[in-house]
């Protein structure tokens, strides 16, 4: 029988740290939509017999809070929407029962203010954004592979992104320290905001993280 092996794609260095133990074949995009389309497929090429998108995400949904953890049931794109695999979501929710079934919008863009991810809800009826779920998406489906996608909610839909966390992201996934403390000195009235951001960010991370425990036994024959 061939090995199983479930490939798991991030956008932040420390999703990947935390999706490391659930498999050992974990690429991470740096949060660049096109790298993402490239690793997925990467992925697939390594070996991969399903793949997971896994990490944070800003929240769609008005009654979804920060560290809530979001299962995915579709990948919804401005041209097509996939299916998650029913039986890969089944065992997510089985080791995650505290966790909510919803529809993921696989952006290409970060949706940056409350205004335009009510619109977002409202136009698409997706519970959460990310811009990693469409490469796994695309990637599975040209492949004939399942997928699955896991997230935890940091920003909820209520709140916009401050400038300074839109400045990127070094290679590897870390913020990049130095442009986001030229942003708050050229506006400093930012900060409460960028910090709020830390706080849902490092929340939302615990929160994968305590899923990540819970989910090996779970994921048997997928991983």
């Amino acid at each position: 029988m061939a090995t199983r092996m479930l490939g798991v794609l991030t956008g932040l260095a420390k999703e990947a740290e935390i999706a490391r133990r659930i498999s050992p074949l974990v690429a991470c995009s740096a949060s660049d939509p096109g790298r993402a389309e490239r690793l997925a497929h990467e992925l697939v090429g390594q070996g991969a017999t399903a793949l997971l998108s896994f990490g944070i995400a800003g929240g769609l949904a008005p009654g979804l809070a920060t560290g809530e953890l979001v299962i995915g049931a579709s990948v919804a794109t401005g041209a097509a929407t996939y299916p998650c695999d029913p039986d890969l979501a089944a065992r997510l929710a089985a080791a995650l029962p505290g966790a909510v079934r919803g529809d993921i919008w696989g952006g290409d863009v970060i949706v940056d203010t409350a205004a335009a991810k009510a619109w977002l809800h409202r136009d698409s009826g997706a519970a959460v954004v990310d811009l990693e779920s469409a490469a796994v998406a695309r990637a599975a489906a040209e492949a004939g592979l399942p997928f699955g996608v896991l997230r935890a909610v940091a920003d909820p839909a209520a709140h916009g992104l401050p400038p300074a966390a839109l400045v990127g992201l070094d290679a590897e996934g870390r913020p990049a320290i130095g442009p986001v403390l030229r942003a708050l000195a050229r506006s400093p009235g930012q900060l409460p905001a960028l910090i709020r951001l830390g706080r849902q960010s490092s929340a939302a991370m615990k929160a994968l993280l305590a899923a990540a425990g819970t989910l090996g036994s779970h994921l048997r024959g997928v991983a």
